[in-house]
């Protein structure tokens, strides 16, 4: 098949978004389909990377007539179908599927954002604007989480499936057993992400700093939180304040030093709130290691409580998850064996493949949005 994949940002940038559209083309083509990306992000050329960009200021990865370019493009590639990827706020993927509906195409939008109150109501806005929900669209969501909100939007005439995000399960599996608990060995916390106030980073210190104070003061612990962004240094300062020195925030790491890290950990804490998915958690199951979540959170999707890991509702009950596995080795070993001995098939490549081609073939099934988008 043909396909066009629409994202605002794509690499050199290495964010979520970018990284896992990356991989499914990859994975795409490696199983036959001809694939071409256009975007909005600018960077050195790279093959099958149509750049449309403009002299804006900060390089936002918006254009101005991305609307017309795009539907040059569409018609000079001639794809089957074309395929948006959006994150909360995306006009540049917006103008794709504005674009495909025009050109008659079929288009799939993956949404890989949590749609938050304020989110939707935007989103409601340009409904009663451009009936968007008319075009013959199918929405894929990461979760089941960041579907509920987009169904409650689009109403019954968009169909939202869910499609998780995907993963080489081989790179991230364990090589050896489980390694055995040393006595009076520090249980090692680990959380992995961009540390950026929508993420709510201090959050996570505050969380670690009630586990430690639930944990029995004979158990040692530590903690390595791994990425960077805006928040470093207001977390930084925190750390000094409360002076939690068995709190180490060693920068980004390549994907090859987190597994090396995984290796070590204990606990992996993924406490973000409006997690849409959760893809650092879900390396870290399959790494083998517990996880402990957000039950809101698209992190639910492949944690279930006392078998892959623990879910909290609140900042209490998170806290209380990480200080019981913290004290409990018999439950991690339990939880650590069980992630070992079993696979989240759902996320792995061959699974997200078929599930994108069942989600590509009914929007050919109903047909291209001409008709609803307008002139």
């Amino acid at each position: 098949m043909r396909i066009l994949h629409v994202s605002d940002c794509y690499l050199p940038r290495l964010g979520g978004i970018e990284v896992q559209v990356a991989d499914l083309v990859r994975a795409q083509r490696e199983a036959g389909h001809e694939v071409r990306v256009a975007t909005a992000t600018t960077g050195e050329p790279i093959e099958g990377v149509v750049r449309v960009v403009a002299a804006l200021p900060y390089d936002l990865p918006v254009h101005p007539r991305g609307t017309g370019l795009l539907l040059r493009e569409m018609a000079a590639y001639r794809p089957e179908v074309v395929h948006v990827h959006t994150g909360a706020v995306s006009p540049f993927a917006w103008m794709g599927v504005r674009a495909a509906a025009r050109a008659g195409l079929p288009v799939v939008v993956t949404v890989h954002s949590m749609w938050d109150p304020v989110t939707q109501g935007v989103y409601r806005a340009l409904n009663a604007a451009y009936r968007w929900n008319r075009w013959g669209l199918v929405g894929t969501a990461v979760s089941e989480a960041a579907a509920r909100p987009i169904r409650r939007v689009a109403g019954p005439g968009v169909p939202v499936r869910v499609v998780s995000n995907g993963l080489d399960l081989s790179a991230w599996r364990p090589s050896g057993p489980a390694r055995p608990a040393e006595p009076g060995a520090p249980v090692h916390v680990v959380a992995v992400g961009r540390l950026a106030p929508r993420k709510q980073p201090l959050r996570l210190l505050k969380l670690l700093e009630e586990a430690r104070r639930r944990v029995p003061a004979e158990i040692a612990l530590r903690a390595t939180i791994v990425g960077d962004g805006p928040a470093r240094a207001s977390m930084e300062r925190y750390l000094r304040s409360r002076d939690m020195r068995w709190v180490s925030m060693p920068g980004r790491f390549t994907r090859d030093r987190i597994r090396e890290l995984l290796d070590s950990a204990d606990v992996f804490v993924a406490p973000a709130p409006r997690e849409s998915f959760g893809l650092a958690a879900l390396e870290a199951r399959a790494a083998g290691v517990p996880v402990v979540a957000r039950a809101q959170s698209g992190v639910a999707d492949f944690v279930r409580p006392g078998k892959e890991g623990l879910l909290g509702r609140s900042f209490q009950e998170l806290a209380a998850s990480v200080a019981r596995l913290a004290g409990d080795a018999g439950l991690r070993r339990a939880i650590a064996e069980h992630n070992r001995a079993t696979e989240p098939v759902r996320c792995s490549w061959p699974a997200v493949l078929a599930g994108f081609d069942r989600c590509y073939e009914l929007a050919v099934e109903r047909g291209g949005g001409a008709r609803r988008a307008g002139g």
